[in-house]
């Protein structure tokens, strides 16, 4: 499709779809003072649930509900899950005891699991080859001012409406949502190619959702209760029996020996990297802004805002160089990871001015490699199936997210205090994000032949095809 068929309205329309999406990841989390002390009294596992339950829903379905988009339609999926979003707000803004929250916080996050790949593959398709670098840059952007506009939205609501309040003003924002994708998006092409595989399917989401549920509730319950030990353990007999079954099955979700791949197993290591280390400063800036700092809930989302100045004017530049993806992903890691060492040198006494800084430079970083690294999940994958290349991308997204909360959660509560917990915390994950950028970039380093292509499909259209019998991914 010609990169003319982007129209400017149609890149604004999905990219304010995404951040919507992603802006309710993080809004919760400045709203829990005022959720534990409401009319709902929620306790502390429910405060836990009603967190989590966007997360584990969203997370957990965004790979059938990519695939689903490619089968039925990228813009239908992209309308249902606006739909479903605002239903589920709508429920959570209504509810009178915690079940109805938490329940309309799931559904929010089934609509989120339909909109996040649906919009990437659309702008993709429309954008065609030479302008899929540019689109991505847009597109990673809007993920990063959700996370911005959560952060400030869930602020002021804290601190001068309320929780319904926010809840409740999501339902028109999505129906509006909907009717710019209907005027300005148009229809890309169905995939017959592309399966849902019932079993599978049920498979790898249940398996992802027993291994979420793990990374999330190991802080709160600890890592060798029984509990946490049988999610862990079902989450992987789950997923090891839906690649067991998608190997043998003539049409699968996706074939497991995608991931033969280095450079797709990089890709995606990067981009749960990259969120790894941001989710875990997401978890303690509002700690430490409010409980060390002493600022008020407004003022602790508005204090955020360096994170987005270079997200905003770093991916312009990222795309010139994306011909040059080791470069580019390794200098965006490395930088994500010095900033969290900056950043844990913080107290009470450092002047915002220089926790700005420290802000800025991990801004940089997520946006130099996050676009490089999402383009190279979804162009792994043959053309027809970038739903569902864009499901596996924020799949790995979300899980490096929830496992930099849980380990930051780990570390603060082995020491009680924030005080004494944040700095030790904020250097583990900058370490780990440092080792695992040196693995993603010893995987971009082989051979160049079919670097930046997409996997194609053998004439059987599953995918598969001499390349395999290689260890790499097939090239189209």
């Amino acid at each position: 499709m010609p990169s003319h068929a982007l129209k400017r309205r149609t890149l604004l329309a999905l990219c304010a779809c995404v951040l919507v999406a992603q802006s309710m990841v993080a809004a919760i989390n400045l709203l829990i003072p005022q959720l534990s002390s409401s009319p709902l009294r929620p306790s502390s596992s429910e405060i836990l649930w009603t967190v989590d339950a966007y997360v584990i829903v969203f997370a957990g379905l965004l790979i059938p509900a990519g695939a689903l988009g490619d089968r039925y339609g990228r813009k239908g999926a992209l309308l249902t899950g606006l739909a479903l979003f605002a239903a589920g707000a709508g429920l959570s803004a209504l509810a009178r005891d915690p079940a109805l929250l938490i329940a309309g916080r799931g559904v929010s996050g089934a609509g989120a699991a339909l909109i996040t790949p649906a919009t990437m593959s659309i702008l993709l398709h429309l954008a065609g080859p030479p302008g899929r670098a540019r689109a991505m840059a847009s597109w990673t952007l809007a993920i990063g001012l959700g996370g911005l506009v959560g952060n400030l939205g869930g602020g002021l609501a804290g601190q001068f409406l309320s929780w319904r309040a926010l809840f409740a003003a999501m339902v028109p924002l999505a129906a509006l949502l909907a009717l710019a994708v209907a005027v300005t998006t148009p229809r890309t092409d169905r995939s017959p190619h592309s399966h849902l595989a019932p079993g599978g399917t049920l498979l790898l989401t249940t398996g992802l959702v027993a291994v979420l549920f793990g990374i999330i509730e190991g802080p709160e319950y600890g890592w060798s209760t029984p509990r946490i030990l049988l999610a862990f353990a079902a989450g992987a007999l789950l997923i090891a029996l839906f690649t067991v079954q998608s190997l043998r099955s003539r049409t699968p979700l996706f074939d497991p020996r995608v991931f033969a791949g280095p450079r797709l197993r990089a890709a995606a290591l990067g981009m749960a990297t990259g969120f790894f280390g941001l989710f875990a400063l997401f978890y303690l800036n509002s700690q430490y802004l409010q409980g060390v700092k002493g600022y008020g809930p407004a003022r602790t989302g508005v204090a955020i805002v360096p994170l987005i100045v270079g997200m905003a004017l770093v991916p312009r530049l990222a795309a010139r160089w994306a011909a040059h993806p080791r470069p580019v992903i390794g200098g965006g890691l490395a930088l994500i990871g010095l900033g969290l060492l900056g950043v844990s040198t913080a107290g009470a006494g450092t002047p915002y001015a220089v926790y700005a800084c420290w802000l800025l430079v991990i801004s940089a970083g997520t946006g130099l490699c996050m676009p490089t690294l999402s383009l190279g999940v979804v162009t792994s994958l043959p053309p027809h199936q970038a739903g569902l290349g864009s499901g596996l991308g924020t799949a790995a997204r979300e899980i490096g997210a929830a496992l930099g909360v849980a380990v930051t959660g780990t570390v603060l509560a082995s020491r009680g205090d924030l005080h004494e917990g944040m700095t030790p915390a904020l250097r583990t994950v900058a370490l780990l994000v440092l080792a695992a950028t040196a693995a993603v970039v010893a995987g971009y380093g082989g051979s160049r032949k079919g670097a930046g292509k997409p996997a194609g499909p053998a004439p059987d259209g599953t995918g598969t095809g001499p390349a395999r019998e290689r260890g790499e991914a097939p090239v189209r």
